[in-house]
């Protein structure tokens, strides 16, 4: 099978095709890839087996990281939570997958990560799983009552409660404004989790290419912001992608109040599902905070080839050096070393 290689940020068939593969997410889509490779400095492209010209019937996604400090490789795709190969039946896939452990040795990469949301057979020619997460989605068809009854009562419906008692406004778009006030609260949230934060640039470019399809949601209290999130919308889904807050004010329920508002934005959307994201599946406290907003969960593994490559753990390599180097780093500090470690561990 013959593989080739398309730019999915200048090739019109990428867009067609995503739009009406079932299996296509917001983070295949040119728009964030165009923000990875705006704030990166990474290169996309789309691997495929379908002819110069033709429809295309299938596609991998990747971003070539080109790294001094973690090593020349392919993924597919860096600061996505998953990224689905894309094919029209199963021996397509397996043959785009047999073409691409050839393509390793042509771009002098020291291996391939694809982080499927759907599972892979174990037998995947020359791939081997390298890292597992807790996944946890909500199902948005049920009537919004139901969905409000679905949360723990508790954890989730009597913060909401709460919040409302205290009067907490919400504010939602993409300005600048609401931007920096998003921003100024990871900082606080990144600090407290002992890592450094994101590039500004990074969400900047996000809010850039993604347009429409993003969102920046703030809550507060008397007007001073104490919790924000950011979600993205592709198709039927939305997708809590980042989320931050003012430790000071969680007893006034303003992250629950958060998931509410865009549960209820989502449901008046028409969106049948919203994508809390991955969780390490160490991370008991946060896989139960998604369950008790009525999320149901799966397992999702990610898979490298060559096998031996499945040692490589760019998370627990993160986590770990931030514990010993950040700690206590002041904000500038730290946010320089954001701006210059995050393209390395993508």
């Amino acid at each position: 099978m013959t593989i080739y290689q398309i730019d999915p940020l200048q090739d019109p068939r990428w867009p067609c095709f995503i739009d009406f593969h079932a299996s296509a997410s917001v983070f295949h889509t040119p728009e964030w890839l165009e923000a990875l490779v705006r704030t990166y400095g990474y290169r996309a492209v789309v691997f495929t087996c379908s002819d110069p010209g033709a429809p295309l019937t299938n596609g991998v996604a990747c971003c070539l990281v080109n790294s001094w400090l973690t090593g020349r490789r392919l993924v597919s795709l860096p600061f996505s939570d998953h990224c689905d190969p894309l094919a029209k039946s199963p021996d397509e896939l397996e043959g785009l997958l047999r073409s691409l452990t050839q393509v390793l040795e042509k771009k002098k990469s020291k291996y391939i990560e694809l982080r499927p949301r759907s599972a892979f057979a174990s037998d995947r020619p020359g791939f081997k799983p390298s890292r597992t997460f807790c996944s946890h989605s909500i199902d948005l068809r049920p009537s919004i009552e139901d969905l409000f009854h679905n949360f723990h009562k508790s954890c989730v419906q009597r913060k909401i409660h709460r919040a409302n008692r205290e009067g907490l406004t919400y504010e939602e778009g993409r300005s600048q404004v609401l931007l920096s006030r998003f921003y100024h609260l990871l900082l606080l949230t990144r600090r407290r989790h002992q890592l450094p934060p994101q590039p500004l640039e990074w969400f900047r470019n996000l809010m850039h290419c993604m347009a429409e399809k993003a969102k920046i949601r703030v809550c507060y209290k008397s007007g001073r912001p104490i919790a924000a999130m950011i979600t993205l919308t592709y198709k039927n889904s939305m997708v809590y992608k980042y989320g931050c807050s003012d430790a000071r004010f969680h007893n006034l329920g303003g992250v629950a109040y958060l998931f509410w508002k865009a549960i209820q934005d989502a449901k008046q959307s028409g969106v049948l599902q919203f994508d809390l994201g991955r969780s390490d599946c160490e991370n008991g406290g946060l896989a139960t905070f998604k369950e008790h907003l009525g999320a149901k969960h799966s397992l999702m593994t990610y898979w490298t080839c060559p096998a031996a490559s499945s040692r490589v753990n760019a998370g627990g390599w993160k986590l770990q050096l931030s514990r010993s180097l950040f700690r206590w780093m002041p904000n500038t500090l730290r946010r320089f070393t954001g701006r210059v470690l995050y393209r390395h561990i993508g």
